[in-house]
């Protein structure tokens, strides 16, 4: 799978759609609208179209991102109610998340054969206090938030970020995501090598800017990905 650039040193994985299954927003975030005082239709229109900026951190913590969203729906939600939208709103988060059957084993075995492991992931606040309670936690040596550091995909800070942890140069790295965000393309440009998860539930998972210019190999699981490594 890897073709004539070798075996990696380093394997970066995005998060969403590629650790997990496809993520469309479940029932919980209806709770969240509930809390807030709108219908959850035009608090998911906000969320959608203000992605990029929450996920840069431009409107603060957690708390006072939830907050300008508010404002944005014409909402003015005291301390208490803010704080309990946003606790439903990393319930929420977290029961969309379902992670790949073979998630863990994969990661696992490319620990054991030495290879260093990060997450990079265009996220808001929620999934900074999510990703640390998961099974995979303790198999990642580094996990590179777009929201604390204020560049998203397909930005070269964020792979530089994690190739800046993991003490490995770009040309050495692995790149592994379903395509949102443009990565596949930000990372080729840096002298990665990257695959394409195409797994067959991806119809259903919520995309921003996929990456439509991405003709680089693709793979429907990442047992496929990794097969040579897992015999």
């Amino acid at each position: 799978m890897f073709g004539s650039h070798g075996s990696p040193r380093a394997v970066l994985f995005d998060f969403f759609g590629t650790l997990t299954q496809a993520a469309p927003r479940g029932g919980g975030h209806a709770e969240v609208a509930r809390l807030l005082g709108c219908p959850p239709a035009e608090l998911n229109a906000v969320l959608d179209t203000s992605f990029y900026r929450r996920s840069r951190g431009d409107y603060g913590d957690g708390l006072s991102t939830l907050r300008w969203v508010a404002t944005e729906l014409g909402l003015r939600p005291d301390d208490t109610v803010l704080r309990a939208a946003y606790r439903a709103r990393i319930a929420a988060l977290r029961a969309d998340i379902r992670l790949r059957r073979d998630a863990y084993a994969v990661l696992s075995r490319l620990r054991a054969d030495g290879l260093r492991i990060a997450v990079v992931s265009d996220c808001t606040h929620e999934l900074t206090e999510i990703l640390p309670t998961l099974p995979i936690a303790p198999l990642l040596d580094t996990a590179i938030f777009s929201v604390h550091i204020g560049a998203v995909k397909p930005d070269p800070t964020i792979y530089l970020a994690a190739c800046a942890a993991l003490r490995v140069e770009p040309q050495h790295c692995l790149y592994v995501g379903d395509g949102g965000s443009r990565e596949l393309t930000g990372a080729t440009a840096l002298g990665m090598y990257a695959i394409r998860l195409a797994a067959p539930d991806l119809g259903d998972h919520l995309v921003f800017r996929p990456d439509e210019e991405f003709c680089g190999p693709s793979a429907r699981s990442l047992t496929e990905i990794f097969a040579p490594a897992l015999v």
